[in-house]
């Protein structure tokens, strides 16, 4: 998995592509930069690249990862949810505090684990049906509704490559690590020739070029 495979725009920050550590070939460490306005980060955008299939049976958990508190050695993990096959995107709330230094790890692991926890944390974090799209119907208790809706999976994967083509001629990089950034004025502008097109031509998405 040496090609990026997924991407992240933290709140009022440009899109990140390329982690800042990859410990195993399915561990991947992401740090969110400092907030350029006095507010921070509250929530996160994060998404699998266009063109990205996850190995069969899969998914990516996605962990928040904090510096350890008092009397700890390690850093602090919280399980914030999941993406995959169905569910190519999600918003998260970080929930974190001013100043903090923060890390997004995501991992690809079984899909019917990940399923599991994403059911732990709550009807309000995620839907039934959700949860069912990242894993193959029939598979511990979920799936058998995913695959009734094959138009919305297909035009969600095209808003994300739409959106990625448009916003990799901007990319550049960024800090020590050179991490690749795209400016959060390109995604405005990506979104409003976005919108305009959907309102002249509703269908282009559902057109296969």
């Amino acid at each position: 998995m040496s090609q990026p495979l997924f991407g992240l725009v933290p709140a009022g920050q440009p899109v990140i592509t390329t982690p800042n550590e990859s410990p195993t070939p399915t561990t991947f460490f992401f740090a969110i930069p400092p907030s350029p306005t006095p507010k921070p980060s509250s929530h996160i955008v994060v998404f699998l690249l266009p063109g990205v299939i996850l190995p069969e049976g899969t998914a990516a958990a996605i962990y928040l990862v904090t510096p350890p508190g008092p009397n700890q050695v390690t850093p602090n993990s919280k399980f914030l949810g999941g993406i995959g096959p169905g569910k190519e995107s999600a918003i998260f709330k970080l929930g974190t505090s001013a100043g903090q230094n923060l890390v997004l790890g995501i991992s690809v692991e079984q899909a019917e684990s990940v399923a599991a926890r994403m059911g732990e944390l709550g009807a309000s974090a995620s839907s039934p049906g959700t949860l069912a799209a990242l894993v193959p119907a029939g598979v511990g208790g979920y799936g058998g509704q995913s695959q009734s809706s094959p138009l919305a999976l297909v035009l969600a994967q095209r808003i994300i490559k739409n959106a990625f083509n448009f916003l990799s001629s901007f990319s550049g990089t960024a800090g020590l690590n050179q991490v690749e950034v795209v400016p959060l004025k390109a995604f405005e502008e990506w979104w409003r020739k976005f919108e305009s097109r959907v309102r002249t031509d509703p269908g282009f998405l559902e057109r296969d070029n």
